[in-house]
């Protein structure tokens, strides 16, 4: 992920086996309390458990760049199918929706991104990945395993489910706005509410918390630093970041241009126009008081701007309730606004969405790199956390938001 600019019970069948979803809307709050518990429960027995691992280990050993995850879109479809989980496929190239449940409402969505990065692995173990120069170095073969593991534990109580949850595995989160494609083609179409999740190497592990030309373009770095030092609102978090610097292929000859290039970031969507307008003008003023010209692409096609990623409020609410009931209120940690870029904002910024992280941290495994290092590990201990909470995040969303009048089965997604 770039970050925000801003983790049950194996059921067997007999007839003595009570319902973990009651059907007849009639649950109460102990038995809605226990439903994350005993997600947890059947997402790390060990079958669940290994089904997440080799699934993240194959995905992790075949890495693939955005808009091209077709033999990892290969796997979770297949996967799917073998689950008898009806999809849509493909959205944004390689994208995937799922559906379970009744087919009709509530509906609400869990995602998972799917892209690796353009990066050299340089972890060494059995299963490093096998291309060259491509990697999965910000655990979304993480994610994919386990929003495949939730979605094991949510199609073995599909006719429990009092709605429909909605499976949406994203291409090109990293960078490419996959987010933003995906909804543009229908992917949350009737959905009332998203939740995504990533991993986290900076918390432990079982729990959550919630971006001369030479002279020329010298002058200019400065002046931009000077936007935020300078001008910016205290309480307003900016960043201007130049992290690319190319002139001339000599050290004693003046080139004829200059290529800068980097990012920039704002906690609000008013302060990100604002600072986007304010770049513009320094570049081309600075490079003029230096007598030269600038150009300043934004390269909004190739890649869009990420809106700001806000957690909606009373989906705040409700995560902390299921979390809670699943690790403890202790074990939910308040984390700061990040300077980070994540395209789930896309979703959020059209339907209510709530972005968490998992904590993956085990001082007894060694250190954990944290997201776009050469170094990056999962620690694959995450797998059950991540994927009982997908589930139980839907799970209770559906029974909590039961629509006022019901539309007959099937007027939304007739496939199911």
């Amino acid at each position: 992920m770039a970050l925000c600019k801003w983790v049950s019970l194996i059921f067997i069948v007999t007839v003595i086996m009570p319902l973990l979803i009651s059907s007849d809307h009639s649950l109460s709050p102990e038995e809605v309390a226990q439903i994350p518990f005993k997600f947890l429960d059947h997402a790390k027995r060990q079958k669940l458990f290994d089904f997440m691992v080799g699934v993240r280990r194959k995905i992790h050993e075949n890495p693939e760049l955005g808009f091209e995850e077709f033999e990892t879109s290969e796997l979770i479809r297949a996967e799917l199918d073998q689950m008898g989980i009806p999809y849509k496929y493909p959205l944004a190239e390689t994208g995937i929706v799922g559906f379970i449940g009744t087919g009709g409402p509530p509906f609400v969505a869990i995602r998972a991104d799917m892209d690796a990065l353009a990066m050299q692995e340089s972890v060494e173990w059995e299963h490093k990945s096998k291309v060259p120069g491509k990697m999965h170095a910000c655990g979304h073969d993480a994610h994919v395993a386990m929003l495949l593991g939730a979605a094991k534990i949510l199609q073995e109580h599909h006719h429990e489910l009092q709605g429909t949850v909605v499976l949406v595995f994203q291409p090109a989160e990293e960078g490419g706005g996959g987010a933003k494609k995906m909804l543009d083609e229908g992917a949350l179409e009737h959905v009332g509410a998203i939740f995504g999740l990533h991993v986290a190497a900076d918390y432990p592990i079982g729990s959550v918390h919630t971006i001369d030309p030479i002279l020329a373009a010298s002058n200019v770095i400065v002046s931009l630093q000077h936007l935020v030092s300078r001008e910016a609102d205290p309480l307003e978090s900016q960043v201007v970041t130049v992290g690319k610097f190319q002139g001339g292929g000599a050290f004693n000859v003046i080139p004829d241009s200059v290529t800068i290039g980097g990012t920039f970031r704002a906690f609000s969507k008013e302060s990100f126009i604002q600072l986007k307008q304010r770049i513009e003008e320094v570049i081309t003023r600075q490079a003029s008081v230096q007598r030269c010209n600038a150009t300043v692409l934004f390269n909004e096609r190739d890649k869009p701007f990420y809106p700001v990623a806000v957690n909606d409020k009373n989906l705040h609410e409700h995560f902390r309730n299921v979390a809670g009931d699943l690790l403890g209120p202790q074990n939910i940690l308040e984390r700061q606004p990040m300077m980070g870029a994540e395209d789930f904002s896309f979703y959020q910024e059209a339907i209510p969405g709530y972005f968490f992280f998992v904590g993956m941290k085990n001082e007894s495994q060694g250190k954990f790199e944290s997201g776009h290092s050469p170094f990056f590990r999962v620690n694959e201990d995450v797998l059950p956390y991540g994927a009982a909470l997908h589930a139980s995040l839907a799970t209770r969303y559906l029974l909590e938001n039961q629509p006022k009048s019901t539309l007959p089965k099937g007027s939304f997604h007739d496939e199911l």
